[in-house]
């Protein structure tokens, strides 16, 4: 079962989504976004939100393609998480990201945001819905037994 924040990473080319989660490890939000400048220094900078922010494990997510299979983003993030590995003494896990950019943009048109607002980087609210998925993962595989009896 998690118990403690999670830190979680949508790694862009050019920018990288980063989410937290409550410190029940149930509700995911946006952090901020970081520019990308080099792996180490993208590495240190998450090590460094994700001790700011007393996260336990970082997630990095990982986009695979349609048949589970790595892809050129895949890779790059593998790498990240490698980089990030030797920057601190967390876990560091990668989580199938696939489609969510295009979750974030429909959670955006959901919540009424303009067409005109929309066009805005999306990459904290795609951190936001992989940290989401990696969450509601873990606790349905990881039943709670109090609620069972």
């Amino acid at each position: 079962m998690l118990t403690g924040r999670v830190l979680a990473v949508d790694p862009g080319e050019k920018r990288l989504g980063i989410a937290i989660s409550d410190p029940t490890a149930t509700i995911a939000g946006p952090l901020t976004v970081l520019s990308h400048v080099s792996r180490a220094v993208n590495a240190a900078s998450i090590a460094s939100l994700a001790s700011e922010h007393a996260a336990g494990l970082i997630v990095i997510g990982q986009a695979l393609d349609w048949d589970g299979g790595e892809t050129p983003s895949s890779r790059r993030a593998a790498r990240l998480a490698e980089a990030l590995r030797g920057q601190t003494d967390l876990p560091v896990m990668l989580w199938d990201e696939s489609g969510s950019t295009r979750e974030a943009q429909s959670a955006r048109r959901a919540m009424g945001v303009s067409r005109r607002k929309r066009q805005g980087h999306l990459d904290a609210l795609a951190a936001t819905v992989i940290l989401q998925s990696f969450l509601d993962a873990q606790h349905q595989s990881d039943p709670d037994p109090a609620k069972d009896g």
